[in-house]
């Protein structure tokens, strides 16, 4: 009897194995579908926009059945939504780590320019624009976008924050009137480039990085203060 119950044991454990490695092949093959898809997703953005998205040619580009695009999202309107808060997590984490790490605020702002040509490179500048335009007559893309842009200029006003501790203030500026600013520099120039508006009259990206420039002047300033030349004078004196 305990023979058998041993082997009922071991039978039953035997057969669990494989029912456990099945759940995690189908939980992996839902992930990489999921991601496939929105990397289809991104990339019919980027050709047809918004307006003209398809998701039968976001399921073919994917090779999927077009029905797994409702079982994973929903909606058009939720497979968008999806990319834009993947791709937002994963820009805010990688900005949050690089402007966390010792370095002088003009690096940081030159860094910012390069991943401005990166997100643009990408695609993220565009699923970001689109959405913006598209939140302008849909209420639930609008607060989405809300949402994610507010991390961004959250992650600005800490900076505009630190820089007006190391320049003793921003002038008439509060951190958060300056990271707004600072945001809206970015945003609109992100617009005027995909509208094909930057030229040698429309400088959009060489004016930001130019900035740049302005913030090491004023680092040299806060590091080698101007003498006073009041010593100076009580000795002549």
């Amino acid at each position: 009897m305990k023979i058998e119950e041993g082997s009922g044991q071991v039978e039953a454990q035997t057969d669990a194995a494989p029912r456990a490695q099945k759940v995690t092949r189908d939980a992996g093959s839902r992930a990489e579908t999921r991601q496939g898809l929105l990397a289809a997703a991104q990339i019919c953005l980027c050709e047809q926009g918004y307006a003209g998205l398809s998701t039968r040619r976001v399921a073919d580009l994917a090779r999927v059945p077009l029905s797994l695009i409702h079982y994973h999202f929903g909606s058009k309107q939720g497979l968008v939504l999806a990319l834009l808060a993947d791709q937002n997590a994963r820009l805010l984490e990688r900005q949050a780590a690089t402007f966390a790490e010792p370095m002088p605020l003009s690096r940081r702002w030159e860094r910012a320019c390069d991943y401005l040509d990166e997100d643009l490179s990408s695609g993220y500048v565009r699923t970001l624009q689109e959405m913006i335009a598209a939140g302008w007559s849909d209420p639930k893309i609008a607060a989405a976008v809300r949402t994610n842009l507010q991390g961004w200029y959250d992650l600005l006003t800490i900076l505009a924050e630190e820089a007006g501790q190391r320049f003793g203030g921003l002038g008439p500026f509060t951190p958060m009137e300056a990271a707004c600013l600072v945001g809206h520099a970015f945003i609109g120039s992100e617009a005027l480039i995909l509208l094909g508006l930057e030229s040698p009259r429309i400088p959009a990206r060489a004016a930001l990085r130019r900035f740049a420039g302005l913030i090491r002047e004023m680092e040299d300033v806060a590091e080698n203060p101007p003498s006073t030349g009041c010593s100076g004078s009580r000795a002549s004196a």
